[in-house]
Order: structure tokens, then C-alpha cells, then sequence
């Protein structure tokens, strides 16, 4: 496996109109390279509190009941700049078995955590480690997490995890490990690069570093016809996407938009954490030059207009510019 991160910027967000994104239309991103394991030497272990430890095998894990989970998959964006606007998202049918399934297999206790682990190792920011890890909430995890081996109806490929990622419904993808190698049930977090130094940040109003977990709400402008009258794309979140406003500007500030405008939301695409589409008709006007789309969601939170991961998209009216905040 290659020791340097591997990235792959996924399209435009102008291509990104089908509801259910192509599995090489998503972005890829491995922190220590692209990891190859074998089918027939690929094991799960299972660990922890647990009344009996397994070692599954890839057939085993085929065996056991499964189910279908259309969610979004979204990058963060890169830990060293957490700060930095990141629009890489795709909206994928998972199939898997239920974490909880394994763990009710193992006896498991009920834990605070579970720690993850990926077959992947190398160095990042400088810092080696022997494997990628992650900890997760143990509840939420036997709650909505599986044991994805499957995208879109086809076995999961090398860069996407293969034979097996956690994917946990509503969480970055930085929590969804891939090239799964253990489940550790465990009381206390794990010391490590990807736990407590990276993938950091302090909610509103504190100062204290929480990992990163729960999906911001967040949008996409996909499409912009007739001068900014007919904008569409689609919005997500960790809860329930309320609605969306769209606005345009002579400049090319969120600032300089003189009235937002209520798109019309269409019905989620897939399951509660899947994506939903909006689409609305700003008046237009002589020189409008850039449309704005922001988010807002059942939690109460809105996109932001500046300053953070997730703030309001803007794209260029006219259509042989790349939408702002994309890289080509």
C-alpha cells in the first residue's frame, strides 16, 4: 500500500445530477494510500467487551441477513484546514449487514465506544501509524452502522474499501473506515492521530475540540439556466434538510444578495440521511453575476455565509464559468 495520501477530486458539481451519484463519480480520499487486501485472507475480528471474540471471514459476513441504505458520503474536507469550504458529496445505495447483527453475535457489552480499525498504515502530517482508527459512539453505531460491502449494486472497489467499510448514516467519511480489519467494544477513546489530534473542532460557543462526526447541513448548486432564473441542486444533513434558500448577487459576496428566495424542496432520495433536491426561480435581473444556495435544517442550524466547511455555494451565472469553491 502506498505511504502518501491518495485523492481523487470527483466531478464538477455541474455533473452530479443524478440522484443516485455513479460509484466513479465520488471522490476518493485514502490518508495512507489505496490498500489491497485479498478476499480470501480479509478477516474481521471482533473484540473488546465481548462475551466471545469472532474472526469472520468474507463469506461470513455475506451470510448473515443484510439490508439496502441509500445515505450521502461526504469528504469533510482536509483536517489541516478544517475551516476551508469542501463540496465533495455523493448520495450512494449501500448494502451491508447491521454492525449491531455482529455484535449481538459477539455478546457484546454495552460499551461508551467502538473502535474501528482499518487495514491501512503509513504517515500523515508527519506522524506514522500502524493503522488508520477510528472511535465512534457505541449506540449510534449498533443503532445505524453496517457492514458495507456493496455500492450501487456492485462489490465495493479497492479505493472505496474492499472488501468491507463500516458506514455509518449520517457521519463524515472519515468516521466510515475503510479496508475494515477490527470492532473493538471499549469504555474509553483511543489515543491516536485520527481520534483525538485530527478531524477536531469546537461547536458553537466552545472552545472545547469534539471529533468530527455528524454531517453539517450543507448544499450543492448543480445546474444554472436562463441568467439565474432556474437554479437546482441538491442539500443534506445529519437532520431532516427544512428548506433552502437561493439568492442572486450583482457581486460575488454572499453579502451582496439582495433577497433570498425558498426553493422548492423535492422528496429525499433514499433513506432519512440520503440527499433531496431543490429548485427555484430568482427574479432576474441586468448583470446578475453569481447565485448563492444555503441550507437550513430540523436541527436549527443554516449554512453559514463565510468562514466555515459548509458555507453557502456559489456559482457563477454564467455557465462556461466552474461553480466558486470547486476544484477543477
Amino acid at each position: 500500500m502506498a505511504p502518501a495520501t491518495t485523492t481523487k477530486w470527483q466531478p464538477a458539481t455541474g455533473e452530479l445530477t443524478a440522484p443516485t451519484t455513479a460509484v466513479e463519480d465520488l471522490y476518493v480520499i485514502g490518508h495512507f494510500g489505496i490498500a489491497h487486501v485479498a478476499a480470501d485472507e480479509w478477516r474481521l475480528r471482533v473484540g473488546g467487551r465481548v462475551e466471545r471474540a469472532l474472526s469472520l471471514t468474507l463469506d461470513d459476513v455475506r451470510a448473515l441477513p443484510s439490508v439496502r441504505v441509500q445515505a450521502v458520503l461526504e469528504c469533510f474536507g482536509n483536517p489541516l484546514r478544517p475551516d476551508e469550504p469542501t463540496r465533495r458529496a455523493g448520495n450512494v445505495v449501500w448494502r451491508g449487514v447491521p454492525v449491531a447483527t455482529v455484535l449481538d453475535l459477539a455478546g457484546a457489552a454495552d460499551g461508551r465506544v467502538l473502535w474501528a480499525t482499518g487495514y491501512d498504515s503509513g504517515v500523515f502530517d508527519g506522524t506514522r501509524c500502524t493503522e488508520y482508527l477510528k472511535d465512534l459512539p457505541l449506540d449510534v453505531v449498533r443503532d445505524r452502522g453496517i457492514l458495507a460491502y456493496e455500492m450501487n449494486g456492485e462489490p465495493l472497489s479497492a479505493e472505496h474499501g474492499f472488501p468491507v467499510r463500516l458506514f455509518v448514516p449520517g457521519y463524515f467519511g472519515t468516521n466510515n473506515v475503510k479496508w475494515l480489519r477490527s470492532l473493538t467494544v471499549a469504555d474509553d477513546r483511543p489515543e491516536h492521530l485520527f481520534t483525538t489530534t485530527l478531524y477536531q473542532r469546537a461547536a458553537a460557543g466552545s472552545t472545547v475540540l469534539e471529533p468530527v462526526r455528524s454531517l453539517d447541513v450543507n448544499s450543492l448548486v448543480t445546474a444554472v439556466a436562463d441568467g439565474g432564473a432556474d437554479v437546482r441542486g441538491w442539500a443534506w444533513s445529519s437532520a431532516e434538510v427544512v428548506g433552502v434558500e437561493v439568492g442572486l448577487a450583482h457581486g460575488g459576496e454572499p453579502e451582496d444578495v439582495d433577497a433570498w428566495v425558498a426553493a422548492e424542496l423535492g422528496p429525499t432520495v433514499g433513506g432519512a440521511y440520503g440527499w433531496r433536491s431543490f429548485s427555484a426561480s430568482p427574479v432576474r435581473e441586468p448583470g446578475l453575476r453569481t447565485v448563492f444556495a444555503r441550507a437550513h435544517d430540523a436541527a436549527g442550524r443554516r449554512q453559514p455565509l463565510r468562514g466555515a466547511r459548509n458555507a453557502c455555494h456559489a456559482v457563477d451565472v454564467e455557465a462556461s464559468r466552474p461553480p466558486r469553491n470547486e476544484r477543477p
